[in-house]
């Protein structure tokens, strides 16, 4: 026993994670009624959601505090990065439709509650504000990541001026708050073994079948983003081959949020990854939890092709600038409203609105999202958070950044 403990030990994380992979998928396909075995998967990912949000402010909190005045940061560069990144997926997502334009069949039996969509960009922006103001325990208690983010960089620049004992007891905190991630983290196979499980179990394989042609266009929507697009701006930002940074962040990020699907529950993941690429713990413990609140090129394409989706399905004509417009919509609303429940899916009412779409035809097409989401959502995620450890280490890699 001990030999088989130190064997599984010494095996990398990816490949005891592929093993939980095909035991969770072997086991929902013959033994999908042993609901017990889907535990593991929830109780692993309300580990991560639990301890992210102290994590989060700890580390940004401490980052802060032990700045001094003219010290560099690549924040500025990492923002524009995930700004520029979510716009360039939403306008992606405009030309695959040109390329592989795709209509749905709409039906009463598809739609879905509309109480929790926003009525407009306006109300995402007005949601935004009030988060960032919210009680900061609260916020740390409901996982607000906006609210997290605010009160720990004012306690983080408040503290500068604080004694070394009280930064050492900050810096204290932040260390051993990121050695309880690192223990949950390494229960990933069997977390994972049971999101597997819990995924075939209750949704088997037809879902994908039934909406394949979507999920074709969604996915590899995504994957051109992710494998031609990121890169192609890494490369003119740093100046050499990005793929190997590219490849690393994707099988390290990408595929621990694939199976979590949860942007919030991969930050410590990600943290993780940002401290074995050696980036500099002052930048990505505050570019990393930024980036899964407004860096969601995943978000953006599953927007714009929905909505593109129902515009075709409604026989409406869209010319090019107006395809342009639906991008900078998406790409906003994507950004100031990634805590609303439902995700990107419930910001497609707001987009539908640019063409005159009824809010009940929108909700249809967001019954259609939550049909295909079993993927969708997972390939949206992996894409979201693997592009923030991504454009952290770009930033930080930029021969742009080094000129200055």
């Amino acid at each position: 026993m001990n030999r088989l403990f130190r064997a599984w030990n010494k095996t990398s994380l990816i490949k005891r994670i592929s093993i939980g992979v095909l035991l969770g998928a072997l086991l929902g396909i013959l033994i999908p009624k042993v609901t017990i075995i889907g535990l593991l998967g929830d109780m692993f990912v309300g580990g991560l959601k639990a301890i992210a949000p102290l994590l989060v402010f700890a580390l940004v909190a401490n980052a802060l505090s032990q700045t001094r005045q003219g010290q560099k940061s690549n924040m500025k560069t990492v923002i524009l990065l995930y700004l520029f990144g979510t716009f360039a997926a939403a306008l992606t997502a405009v030309i695959s439709h040109y390329i592989f334009p795709i209509s749905l069949t709409l039906s009463e039996a598809t739609a879905a509650s509309s109480a929790n969509s926003p009525d407009g960009v306006g109300e995402v922006f007005k949601s935004l504000l009030l988060n960032m103001v919210d009680n900061p325990i609260n916020a740390i208690a409901s996982a607000n990541y906006i609210g997290v983010l605010v009160w720990a960089v004012v306690f983080g620049f408040a503290m500068r001026t604080a004694s070394e004992h009280t930064k050492d007891l900050l810096n204290t905190m932040a260390e051993t708050t990121s050695q309880i991630v690192r223990w949950i983290i390494d229960l990933a196979p069997f977390g994972i073994l049971g999101l597997v499980f819990n995924t075939i179990a209750e949704n088997g394989l037809g879902v994908i079948l039934d909406y394949g042609v979507l999920l074709l266009v969604l996915v590899g929507t995504m994957a051109f983003v992710a494998f031609v697009i990121n890169p192609l701006i890494a490369f003119v930002m740093m100046g050499k081959n990005p793929y190997p940074l590219v490849w690393r962040c994707i099988k390290e990020s990408g595929t621990m949020a694939f199976f979590t699907r949860s942007s919030a529950a991969n930050i410590p993941v990600n943290m993780r990854l940002c401290e074995e690429l050696g980036l500099d713990p002052d930048t990505y413990s505050v570019s990393i939890p930024l980036g899964s609140t407004i860096n969601m090129a995943g978000a953006a394409v599953t927007i714009n092709v929905l909505t593109l989706a129902a515009v075709t399905t409604m026989g409406i004509e869209v010319d090019f600038a107006t395809a342009l417009i639906l991008s900078v919509v998406s790409a906003i609303s994507a950004c100031g409203a990634s805590g609303i429940a439902g995700g990107s899916l419930l910001l497609i009412p707001v987009a539908c609105s640019l063409f005159g779409i009824s809010n009940d035809v929108a909700m249809q097409v967001v019954g259609v999202g939550f049909v295909v989401g079993v993927i969708q959502d997972s390939c949206e995620t992996a894409l979201n958070s693997s592009t923030d450890v991504l454009f952290t280490a770009v930033a930080e890699k930029s021969r742009w950044v080094k000129k200055n």
